[in-house]
C-alpha cells in the first residue's frame, strides 16, 4: 500500500477518533451552558440561608418564597422588599365600608399573601429606600405582584414614585373592589399624620 493510498484510509479514522474525543469533554463554553445541579448556585449569585436553586440572590435580582411584612412590603431571606410603585394601608391603618370601620391594612397583607400563596417570587432590584429597603418589582408565575395589588384595589398607585399602575387605580376605583369599596386615608397621609404604630 503506498503512501496516498494510507493517508486516505486514516483521514476518516482520525476524523472519527477526534469526534468521539470532543462529544466525551466538551468545550469549556459548552460545560458552562449546562445547568447546574440542585443546590449548585450559578457564578456571580450567593445561595441564601436555607436556599437551594430556588433560593438565590444576585447583584440584579432575589428569588425564592417570600412572607409578608405589609401590603407593599415583603421579605425573602432576610431581604426586606418594598414593591416599586404601589403604596398600601399601614398595618395599623384602618378604613370605612358601608358604615363599618375595618382593618384594611390587616385586608391588604392578607391580599398579597394571597397574590404570593407560597410560589416562587421573582424580585428585579431597581433602588433602594432611605429606611434600606430593596426597591424592586417582583413577579409570580410572571404576574406582576404590584399590578395586582392594585387591581384587586389593596394598594394604590404611588405616584410620587411611578404612574404605571395609575389605569389600574383608576379601573379598581370605577368597579368599586377592595379599599374603593369604601373610604380611606391615603397610606402616605396616614405615615405623616403620625398616625403609623
Amino acid at each position: 500500500m503506498n503512501r496516498v493510498a494510507v493517508m486516505a484510509f486514516c483521514a476518516p479514522l482520525a476524523l472519527a477518533v477526534a469526534l468521539m474525543v470532543l462529544h466525551r469533554h466538551p468545550t469549556a463554553q459548552e460545560s458552562a451552558s449546562v445547568a447546574a445541579p440542585a443546590g449548585v448556585v450559578s457564578p456571580g449569585s450567593v445561595a441564601l440561608p436555607g436556599g437551594g436553586p430556588q433560593s438565590v440572590a444576585t447583584e440584579d435580582s432575589i428569588t425564592g418564597q417570600a412572607s409578608v411584612v405589609d401590603g407593599d412590603t415583603l421579605e425573602i431571606h432576610g431581604i426586606r422588599i418594598r414593591l416599586n410603585g404601589i403604596d398600601a394601608p399601614e398595618a395599623s391603618q384602618k378604613c370605612d365600608a358601608n358604615g363599618t370601620s375595618y382593618r384594611c391594612g390587616q385586608k391588604a397583607a392578607f391580599a398579597l399573601d394571597e397574590i404570593l400563596a407560597d410560589k416562587t417570587v421573582v424580585c428585579v432590584k431597581l433602588d433602594m429606600d432611605r429606611y434600606g429597603r430593596t426597591i424592586a418589582k417582583c413577579t409570580v408565575a410572571q404576574t406582576d405582584v404590584s399590578a395586582e395589588m392594585v387591581r384587586r384595589g389593596w394598594a394604590i398607585a404611588y405616584r410620587k414614585y411611578s404612574l404605571e399602575y395609575v389605569p389600574l387605580e383608576d379601573a379598581a376605583r370605577t368597579m368599586g373592589v377592595g379599599l374603593w369599596a369604601g373610604s380611606f386615608e391615603n397610606p402616605a397621609e396616614y405615615r405623616r399624620a403620625g398616625k403609623k404604630n
